[in-house]
C-alpha cells in the first residue's frame, strides 16, 4: 500500500495539502493524516479568517512572506491546498515524511 504524501514540489514551490482545524487551543502543525497535513489554528472559521490566520502562521513557520503563500482551494473549507514559494525552512514533519 503506497502512502500518498501530503506535499510535493513543483520546482521551488511547495504544494501542501492541509486538513485545517479552526478554533484550536494553539496554532500548531500536527501529524500527517492520509494525504493531508493537519494544521490547527486558534482563529474561528468565519469568513475565511481561520485560513488567513493559518497563512500568517505558516509564513512564519516556513520563513516566507504571507504573499508567498497562495490558497489554491479550500479558503472556506477545512480541506485546503496551499502553494508556498521558495520556503526558507521546513518544519520537522517534512523530514520525517521524506524518510518514509
Amino acid at each position: 500500500m503506497s502512502r500518498q504524501p501530503f506535499f510535493h514540489w513543483e520546482g521551488e514551490t511547495l504544494v501542501l495539502n492541509v486538513l485545517g482545524k479552526p478554533s484550536a487551543k494553539q496554532d500548531a502543525i500536527g501529524k500527517p493524516k492520509g494525504h493531508q497535513l493537519k494544521i490547527s489554528v486558534t482563529a474561528a472559521p468565519r469568513a475565511g479568517r481561520a485560513t488567513d490566520h493559518m497563512v500568517r502562521f505558516l509564513a512564519e513557520e516556513f520563513g516566507v512572506a504571507t504573499g508567498d503563500i497562495e490558497v489554491v482551494f479550500g479558503r472556506m473549507n477545512v480541506n485546503k491546498q496551499l502553494r508556498i514559494k521558495s520556503p526558507k525552512r521546513l518544519p520537522a514533519v517534512f523530514a520525517q515524511q521524506e524518510l518514509i
